[in-house]
């Protein structure tokens, strides 16, 4: 547990400017980076016992997030 936010500007930090556009152009790309924040503020959250849950939530967590992040990369090759 890293205790570190995996903020989608330090994942892909040579693609600001294209997710800046796309949120701005594209409904989907912008609910999937809603989306990916909220899930992992949950997990920061947790890993920080502000909200501390079970390992297997968290663990499902961070499945969801390696989801979406993965669509958006896919988004933004």
């Amino acid at each position: 547990m890293s205790n570190t936010p995996h903020e989608l500007a330090e994942e892909f930090p040579d693609k600001i400017e294209a997710m800046q556009s796309l949120k701005e152009s594209d409904a989907h790309f912008a609910k999937l980076a809603d989306e990916y924040h909220e899930v992992n503020r949950a997990i920061h959250r947790a890993e920080t016992n502000v909200e501390p849950m079970d390992r297997f939530a968290e663990e499902d967590l961070r499945k969801q997030r390696m989801r979406l992040k993965d669509e958006i990369a896919r988004m933004l090759a």
